[in-house]
């Protein structure tokens, strides 16, 4: 067999039909690529021109800003270069990886999205990109976004939707949706994306994958285009929480290990007023089957409530991200000298939602210093109530669903969706169950857990304490082990129209 074709023969073989997508194995991870390589069964370079034609055959998902097809391709035949002279290699030799295109990579655009950075180019990268392409990484492309990371569905209506593997007429999620889509259609095996309020795990949700929100602080975060340096940070995005672990072991780097738990020995909150109120009918049923499998797995469900939760993110959330956004924004655009300003960056916008988020944080509706103040006492109030909750209770972690409704239609989701036969406004109903992890700096990971009726995927998410992020990691290992699920997209419709 040409090695060329090895991959596209593990990942590509049912391209056309669902059902006999079903019936091949999932989509490769990290590790098993890397024995694949570290064995000969494949080369880099072999790998990085199948997944290179796989990103073109499945352009219609717009998941990329900029495919690095040039620049990939000879960092691939580097480094197989380099393994053929004996040469010792990173434990990420050969890896393909996707980037959001708001956190810099050296030499190519860093768009976030939106018209007035199409030709902002960074001259060096961001830390964490660092870091995996030192440990061998590739970086294949940037990925599409909702603009300025202004929203949750990654409908951009400067570089296009993104699209969603599972169906191509639905939102990916956002805002780091490209990522997610990329993953979910076997383009890569990993990538970063950022979150702000759910950015990584939301999409995650949507399109079946398995998001990472690490502790804020735990990664770098310079040369990364900014909304809120509070609720910032990098997240991880894959098929597997082993791939998380690899990746985080290369960012933190000598990371305490991540044990093996028995799932006896997990205890998770499970707090349904904020969390489990109005899901999605289709939803529903999924969680509680996956709530039902954990605790025949012995998996201990602790049914108690965080006092105060939800005021206390409505004191906090919006008004920290839209203070902060108005000095961490103009202050990143004139550092890295990107040639423009807020206000002619703002003007330039074209999504008519973030127009209406830009609008509103002037005049009337600016964030005044003191009400910021007070947003950053209740924010303080709201991580109180988490560690109280979390000692009392004795608790690893907390579990709910990740949305509260699964993807819906790109046409129609500008401003609202349908949840439960109503019409509801899309942003704060598809943040409404990430927002707390953001505002308080707390660990969490979505993954996927299940289908709805209608073929589409469904997330869980499993939220830790502050810094208890390798303990987080084993917890969802497990979990993982006992839910066993990997949804798959019937990626078959290459002649997709545009809503």
């Amino acid at each position: 067999m040409n090695q060329r074709h090895l991959w596209m023969l593990v990942v590509s073989a049912a391209m056309n039909s669902s059902q006999a997508l079903a019936a091949t194995p999932a989509y490769p991870d990290i590790a098993s690529l890397s024995a694949m390589m570290n064995k000969g069964g494949t080369s880099s370079a072999a790998m990085v021109d199948d997944l290179l034609a796989r990103s073109r055959q499945f352009a219609y998902l717009n998941a990329f800003t900029t495919l690095d097809s040039a620049g990939a391709a000879t960092k691939a035949r580097e480094l197989d270069r380099i393994k053929a002279s004996g040469e010792s290699l990173g434990p990420l030799y050969g890896i393909p990886l996707v980037v959001k295109d708001n956190i810099h990579v050296a030499g190519l655009p860093n768009t976030v999205g939106t018209p007035g950075l199409r030709k902002f180019t960074p001259s060096a990268s961001n830390e964490v990109v660092a870091r995996l392409e030192a440990a061998g990484a590739i970086i294949l492309g940037k990925t599409n976004m909702h603009e300025l990371a202004f929203g949750v569905t990654s409908n951009n209506f400067a570089f296009g939707a993104v699209r969603n593997p599972f169906d191509d007429s639905l939102i990916a999620g956002g805002s780091s949706g490209g990522t997610a889509s990329a993953i979910s259609a076997g383009l890569v095996p990993a990538g970063l994306g950022t979150d702000t309020g759910g950015s990584v795990r939301i999409p995650a949700a949507l399109t079946g994958i398995v998001g990472f929100r690490p502790s804020s602080g735990r990664y770098p975060s310079t040369s990364v285009t900014p909304v809120s340096h509070t609720r910032d940070t990098i997240g991880l995005m894959s098929r597997t929480v082993a791939d998380l672990i690899v990746l985080d072991d290369v960012i933190v780097q000598n990371a305490q290990a991540v044990p093996d738990l028995p799932a006896g020995a997990i205890r998770l909150g499970v707090p349904r007023a904020f969390y489990y109120q109005n899901l999605d009918r289709e939803t529903a049923v999924v969680i509680e089957a996956v709530l039902a499998q954990l605790a025949r797995a012995h998996v201990q469900l602790v049914y108690a409530e965080i006092p105060d939760i939800e005021n206390l993110i409505a004191q906090s959330g919006f008004p920290i991200a839209l203070y902060e956004v108005q000095r961490d924004l103009p202050a990143y655009l004139a550092e890295f000298a990107t040639g423009i300003s807020f206000a002619e960056l703002s003007a330039a916008v074209a999504s008519p939602d973030v127009q209406s988020i830009l609008q509103s944080m002037t005049g009337a509706g600016a964030v005044s210093d003191e009400a910021y103040a007070a947003a950053m006492n209740s924010r303080e109030q709201l991580r109180k109530n988490f560690r109280e909750y979390f000692v009392k209770q004795q608790l690893d972690g907390i579990i709910f669903p990740t949305t509260l409704l699964p993807a819906r239609p790109i046409a129609s989701s500008l401003d609202t969706v349908e949840l439960n036969g109503e019409q509801v406004p899309t942003f704060p109903i598809y943040s409404h169950n990430s927002d707390s992890a953001s505002i308080t700096g707390q660990p969490g990971i979505s993954l996927p857990v299940g289908l709805t009726a209608a073929g589409l995927p469904v997330g869980v998410e499993i939220d830790g304490p502050e810094q208890s992020d390798r303990r987080l990691l084993a917890v969802a290992k497990t979990l993982e082990g006992i839910i066993d699920f990997r949804a798959r997209p019937p990626l078959g419709n290459v002649n997709a129209t545009l809503p």
